[in-house]
C-alpha cells in the first residue's frame, strides 16, 4: 500500500481529504501542521498544540509533525518539512484538502515537487454544497472555531450541521468555508478511535478574524 504524508489543518477537510485518500488506496504515515512563530497554535484555525495531539492519538498516535513558521517563512520551513518527512517516513505523495481555488493547487504541488514528492488532493473539483453535506454523511463531526466577524455571534463554537450549512448559503457564505470565511475542528470522525474531548471557551478578536479558546481535556 502506497504511505503518504497529509497536510494536516485539523479541520474537516483535511479530515476528509484522509478519508478519501485512504479509501483510494493510500496509507497516511504522518500529519503535517504548521504553527504560528511560537509553536503553540496553528497558522489560520489556531488550534492549541494539546488539541491536534489529540486528533494525532485518536488516529492511532499517528506521528504528527508542527513546524513553527512566520508568514514570509512559511513557504521555505513547509518545503524543507516535506523533505524531512520524505526521509524519516519513507513518503512520496502529500494528500492535500484543497476543493477547487486554482492558486492553492499549484501552490501545493509546487512545494510538493520542490521536495520531490506528488500533491494529491482528492476532494478536487467536488461541488462544494454537496461535498459539505457528504461529510456529514460521512460521519465528520466539526466545530467552528474561527470565522469572519459578521459570523460570530452565530456560528462561533457551533456544529457543523445540514441546517448550519443551509443557513450560510442563505447568508451567501460558502458551504465549506473554501474562501476562508470559516474553519473548523474536527472532534469525530471515523478516522478516530474515540471523540476527542475538547471544551470550547470566549470568543476572541485577533487582526479582524474570530477566534474561540479550544482547551484539551
Amino acid at each position: 500500500m502506497k504511505t503518504a504524508l497529509v497536510s494536516w489543518s485539523g479541520g474537516k477537510d483535511s479530515c476528509y481529504a484522509l478519508m478519501m485518500a485512504i479509501r483510494q488506496g493510500l496509507q497516511p504515515a504522518a500529519l503535517l501542521n504548521m504553527m504560528n512563530e511560537h509553536g503553540k497554535v496553528s497558522r489560520s484555525h489556531a488550534i492549541p498544540l494539546p488539541v491536534l495531539r489529540l486528533q494525532a492519538k485518536a488516529m492511532g498516535n499517528i506521528p504528527l509533525y508542527t513546524v513553527p513558521a512566520s508568514w514570509s517563512a512559511y513557504e521555505k520551513e513547509y518545503i524543507a518539512a516535506l523533505k524531512r518527512i520524505k526521509k524519516e517516513q519513507e513518503v512520496n505523495c502529500v494528500v492535500f484538502g484543497d476543493i477547487d481555488l486554482q492558486p492553492h493547487r499549484d501552490w501545493e504541488e509546487k512545494v510538493a515537487h520542490a521536495a520531490h514528492m506528488e500533491a494529491i488532493l482528492p476532494l478536487w473539483q467536488m461541488d462544494r454544497f454537496k461535498l459539505a453535506g457528504q461529510m456529514i454523511a460521512d460521519s465528520v463531526e466539526a466545530v467552528i472555531v474561527s470565522c469572519q466577524p459578521s459570523l460570530a455571534d452565530n456560528f462561533l463554537g457551533q456544529p457543523v450541521t445540514t441546517e448550519l450549512i443551509s443557513a450560510l448559503e442563505a447568508m451567501g457564505v460558502d458551504a465549506c468555508g473554501e474562501n476562508g470565511e470559516f474553519h473548523t475542528l474536527v472532534v469525530n470522525c471515523p478516522l478516530f478511535s474515540n471523540r476527542i474531548k475538547v471544551e470550547f471557551g470566549k470568543k476572541l478578536i485577533y487582526r479582524d478574524y474570530c477566534f474561540i479558546e479550544m482547551i484539551s481535556r
